[in-house]
């Protein structure tokens, strides 16, 4: 028969076992942060009825999700993590303790044109917390610090956490009798750093049609910058004109203040007028987190307050608030500006016991004691030549060789190699495991990703 061509779709991202292994580990480290402030994992299927997945959606969602037609009812891939939560939320009300807080790592599906660094098929990394019928300021307040902690612990450091509100900006929009325009004009303000502050004035003229002295009143509100003292200092002088933007203003200054009680540093936070974020179900504190010397890559980390998360599903109102980072497009990213770290074991294992005599016991109980002390162990069971042994570790970057031979057995010992430096010592089974296990945690103690 015909031989098919290996190849992968296009906007699917498939690698290598190495950079596997860095995408591994940048798992690891969110699971293990997202736990920190006690968010519990979740799963939800990757399918569900096209019918549930579209309640909160429609118009462009709907051209961009995957379906799968079937008698009884179409089916649908997920497209984000947050529809389903709603779902989850509403059909397990019951059984959930509330305030719910609960963190997802899954691949959700775009029907969308795949170009450079956006993906048909992608992981996001989400934590939302849920309350039942109310949710308490403090839990918007301390996203900043959940989002500083993960930066952080991934290895990151020139970054910043951008916030807004939109009760601001809807409160703005209203003194301004430009209601009705809110959202067409909180779309087009979000071009702002991609088309610049000349080009959003004109598109608020021409497509928004607005008069030349209101454009120039919302371009003179998002040109606020400064410290965070600073712009709310600003934002005073709007105070007593509307009830929304008073509301939203005193949500941003109490969100601030407890910043550094959660130790976010000043450098790494900014109060920015033109954060909206696209999505109209956000009706609060909403955040962007950009990488300050890669501007061009966009936000690696948004979300937001939403005060009716399960409306489709339930009567119960169900309010949250949650950020989501797109994973994949993250990885893809760091990997492209060269990135992601190389001083870590992304080895399969970190010691290989190579046999090197016909009888097969020593080194079998050799590999029987690094595993049981915590090596992560291959034994090698080729019988191939000792060069092709050893280029076989160096292809996989397995960092410690470790030889059991007739010198070995006779002296109850193991001859440990290190890869990396060359070095080669005869150790006792249980000093082998403990400089093995040291020597790999020194070098996985580095972060992930190393900024240049």
């Amino acid at each position: 028969m015909p031989k098919v061509s290996p190849r992968t779709l296009s906007g699917f991202m498939e690698l290598l076992p190495e950079q596997q292994s860095k995408m591994e580990r940048m798992m690891e480290i969110l699971r293990r942060t997202y736990a920190t402030y006690g968010f519990t994992a979740l799963d939800t299927p990757v399918i569900e009825s096209a019918e549930v997945l579209l309640a909160k959606g429609g118009g462009e969602t709907e051209k961009q999700i995957y379906s799968i037609p079937r008698e009884g009812g179409d089916l649908a891939l997920r497209f984000d993590l947050t529809v389903p939560l709603a779902k989850y939320v509403a059909a397990h009300y019951g059984d959930l303790a509330f305030p719910f807080r609960r963190y997802q790592i899954g691949k959700v599906y775009r029907g969308e044109r795949a170009q450079r660094g956006r993906f048909r098929e992608f992981y996001q990394a989400d934590i939302d917390v849920i309350g039942d019928g109310k949710l308490d300021l403090l839990n918007e307040a301390e996203i900043p610090a959940i989002i500083y902690r993960t930066f952080t612990a991934l290895g990151l450091k020139k970054f910043r956490i951008r916030v807004n509100n939109r009760k601001l900006l809807n409160g703005f929009y209203a003194m301004n009798g430009m209601s009705e325009k809110a959202g067409e004009i909180m779309r087009t303000v979000d071009k702002l750093d991609k088309i610049g502050a000349e080009q959003v004035r004109r598109l608020l003229i021409d497509e928004v049609k607005m008069l030349p002295c209101k454009a120039e009143n919302v371009m003179d509100f998002m040109a606020i910058q400064g410290s965070v003292d600073q712009v709310l200092e600003r934002l005073e002088n709007y105070r007593g004109m509307d009830a929304t933007f008073d509301q939203g203003l005193d949500e941003l200054i109490a969100v601030t203040k407890y910043l550094g009680d959660f130790g976010v540093p000043e450098e790494n936070f900014a109060l920015d007028l033109t954060i909206a974020r696209g999505l109209d179900y956000y009706t609060g504190t909403v955040y962007e987190t950009e990488m300050t010397e890669h501007p061009e890559i966009g936000s690696v980390c948004s979300g937001g307050r939403y005060d009716n998360l399960a409306e489709y599903y339930t009567d119960r109102q169900l309010p949250g608030v949650g950020i989501s980072i797109g994973l994949t497009r993250l990885f893809y990213v760091l990997g492209e500006q060269g990135l992601l770290s190389d001083s870590h074991v992304d080895a399969p294992c970190d010691a290989l016991v190579i046999p090197m005599t016909e009888d097969l016991g020593y080194a079998i109980s050799a590999a029987t004691a690094l595993r049981a002390a915590g090596v992560r162990t291959q034994l090698y069971g080729e019988q191939k030549k000792f060069k092709a042994k050893m280029n076989y570790a160096n292809k996989l970057k397995i960092p410690f060789v470790v030889l059991a031979g007739e010198d070995e057995i006779r002296e109850g010992v193991l001859s440990v190699k290190d890869m990396t430096t060359g070095r080669q010592q005869k150790l006792l089974p249980e000093e082998a495991a403990a400089h093995i296990r040291q020597a790999v945690a020194a070098r996985n103690a580095a972060p992930v990703i190393r900024e240049k």
